[in-house]
C-alpha cells in the first residue's frame, strides 16, 4: 500500500510546489563566491539559471545578469539589484523584503504574489524599491503598499486581477493589487492595466497614465496632479479627495461621467 501511495504523494507535492523537488543549477553559496569576485563591468551572469528557494538576502548583484532566472520562493531581502538585467524572470513566490531594484530592467517578468513585509502590518519601510527600473509588460499581483516607482517605465504594465492556471484558463480571483502610498512620480505608465487597484494616497504627479485602465480603481486621496491621463478610463474609479489640479487630457478620459464621488475631487 505505500509503495503505491508513495509516488502519488510525489506528485502531489510537486503541484503544490512547484520546483520544491528539484535541486537549483547554483548554491546561493556558489553565488556568493562569484558575486564577491566579480570585478566592475564583469556581471556575474545568471541568465536563465533556476535558483529556486535559494537564500540569497543580503547579497549585492553587482548588475548581475539574470534575464530568464527561475526566483521562484527566493529570499531576497535587503538584497541589491541596482542595474541588473532581470527580463523574463519569475520572481513568484519570492521575498522581496526592502530589496532594490533601482534601474533595474525587469521587462516581462512576473511578480505573482511575493512576501514584501516582515508581519501583518505591513510597514511601508519594508516594501521594495523600482526608482527608475524598467518594468516594461511586467505581471504583477502583489501587495505593494509603500513602493517606490519613481520614474519607471510601467508601459503595458499589467496589475489586473486575474490570474491564468494552466487547464482552468484566466480566471478572476479576488485578490485586488494593493499599491497605496506608492510613489508613481515621473512614472512612464501608458497602457497600464490598473483594474481593481487599491491607490489610495499614491501619487502620480506628472505621471504618464495615457490609455491606462483605471477602472474601478480607489484613488481616494491620490495625487493626480501634472499627469498625463489622454484616453485613460475612469469608469467606476473611486476619486475621493484625489487632486487632479492640471491634469492632461481630462477631457478625452473615459467612464468619467460614472466615476464615483467625482464631485468630491480636487480640480
Amino acid at each position: 500500500m505505500i509503495r503505491r501511495t508513495l509516488p502519488l504523494l510525489i506528485s502531489l507535492i510537486a503541484v503544490a510546489a512547484p520546483g520544491a523537488l528539484l535541486a537549483a543549477d547554483i548554491t546561493a553559496r556558489e553565488i556568493t563566491q562569484a558575486l564577491f569576485k566579480a570585478k566592475d563591468g564583469e556581471p556575474v551572469d545568471l541568465a536563465g539559471k533556476d535558483l529556486q528557494f535559494l537564500d540569497l538576502a543580503g547579497l549585492d548583484f553587482k548588475g548581475a545578469r539574470l534575464d530568464g532566472a527561475d526566483l521562484y520562493g527566493v529570499d531576497l531581502t535587503d538584497a541589491k539589484l541596482v542595474g541588473s538585467t532581470v527580463k523574463n524572470a519569475r520572481l513568484d513566490r519570492a521575498t522581496l523584503i526592502r530589496a532594490d531594484f533601482s534601474g533595474a530592467d525587469l521587462t516581462k517578468s512576473t511578480l505573482l504574489r511575493p512576501t514584501v513585509y516582515t508581519d501583518l502590518s505591513a510597514e511601508y519601510g519594508d516594501a521594495p524599491r523600482f526608482t527608475g527600473a524598467r518594468l516594461v509588460e511586467v505581471r504583477v499581483m502583489a501587495q505593494l503598499d509603500g513602493a517606490d516607482f519613481k520614474g519607471a517605465d510601467l508601459t503595458g504594465a499589467d496589475f489586473s486581477p486575474h490570474e491564468f492556471r494552466p487547464g482552468q484558463g484566466t480566471i478572476s480571483t479576488l485578490m485586488k493589487n494593493l499599491l497605496r502610498s506608492c510613489d508613481f512620480t515621473d512614472a512612464k505608465l501608458r497602457g497600464a492595466d490598473l483594474r481593481h487597484a487599491v491607490l489610495t494616497f499614491a501619487r502620480f504627479t506628472n505621471a504618464d497614465l495615457r490609455s491606462a485602465n483605471l477602472s474601478k480603481t480607489d484613488l481616494s486621496r491620490a495625487d493626480l496632479t501634472g499627469a498625463d491621463m489622454t484616453g485613460a478610463d475612469l469608469s467606476e474609479a473611486d476619486l475621493d479627495g484625489a487632486v487632479l489640479t492640471g491634469v492632461k487630457g481630462l477631457d478625452t478620459v473615459k467612464g468619467l461621467a460614472h466615476a464615483v464621488n467625482l464631485d468630491r475631487a480636487v480640480r
